[in-house]
């Protein structure tokens, strides 16, 4: 009942003009983080480990420049969530389509790291194309057939749960379905190395580089930011070069290296409440 609950008061939120929405989105966001103690914590830990050389008082602000993005996002999600899609397009203008359709002779990874807005980028997206897209099942079934519905409210996305392991996804990619793929969360030591994030050890999943090699796949990224007042920009980066280059190392830091790149630009925007570095090298002390 508690989910039917948050779900209608946030359906109740896609009704307001995007710029009264951004803004209250970014007051809940402060909210969020006023009541939320232990993402609050690890946000603090996050960019004290990423963002030494930032005075406390820098990191401070950045912390509440991040929930309040955060919250906007969620705000703005509605949009994604309940409205048709021309309002979608409104919210979210893509740029870049070129670089997509220059390697569609072949299958298509579309690498996109998490920013706050990664879920209006996934729905902006579906509502041009066909794709699959890797799948974690929430705990709560009710949130979890309600993500389901949304993700594929405009085309019938293919998803792939992460316990089918690549397989289904390898077959998807030969059926030319492009692959919406998000790599950068923690997931464990399982497939996983560690290769640096903003200079620290972060346990990194292959599956990148594995899945392109064995697919012969492009990989195109994708990335969203926030416009100021309200709205989001969507860029799709032409594909990398060489890549994978047969270094699995070598790979999985590079996709590393573009995701700093890319924070640098937004350093609010990262969604910076995973915990990314809750796995650490053997001998090494948890940090949240």
């Amino acid at each position: 009942m508690l989910v039917k609950f948050a779900l209608g008061l946030l359906w109740l939120l896609h009704f307001l003009p995007l710029p009264v929405l951004a803004r209250v989105g970014s007051t809940l966001g402060l909210v969020m983080m006023a009541l939320g103690r232990e993402r609050r914590r690890v946000v603090r830990v996050n960019l004290r480990m990423c963002f030494p050389d930032l005075t406390d008082d820098a990191r401070r602000s950045l912390a509440r420049a991040h929930f309040t993005a955060l919250g906007r996002a969620l705000a703005e999600t509605t949009v994604a969530w309940w409205s048709g899609a021309q309002r979608v397009r409104r919210l979210a203008a893509v740029e870049g389509w070129e670089h997509f359709d220059a390697v569609r002779d072949r299958p298509v990874i579309l690498f996109a790291p998490h920013f706050v807005g990664v879920d209006i980028l996934a729905v902006r997206m579906s509502i041009e194309r066909d794709a699959m897209s890797m799948y974690s099942h929430q705990k709560n079934a009710a949130f979890d057939r309600f993500l389901v519905s949304r993700r594929t409210r405009f085309r019938p996305i293919r998803l792939v749960s992460r316990q089918d392991g690549i397989k289904p996804v390898i077959r998807g990619l030969r059926e030319n379905l492009p692959l919406f793929f998000l790599p950068d969360m923690d997931f464990g030591p399982r497939d996983a190395i560690f290769v640096p994030f903003f200079g620290v050890a972060a346990a990194t999943i292959t599956a990148l580089p594995r899945i392109a090699a064995l697919s012969g796949a492009a990989v195109v990224p994708v990335t969203i930011a926030q416009r100021p007042g309200s709205g989001y920009r969507i860029v799709i980066h032409p594909a990398w070069d060489n890549y994978p280059g047969g270094d699995t190392a070598a790979d999985t830091r590079r996709m590393n290296a573009f995701i700093e790149a890319q924070v640098r630009m937004v350093p609010a925007q990262y969604y910076w409440v995973h915990k990314r570095f809750k796995t650490r090298p053997q001998g090494e002390e948890r940090v949240y």
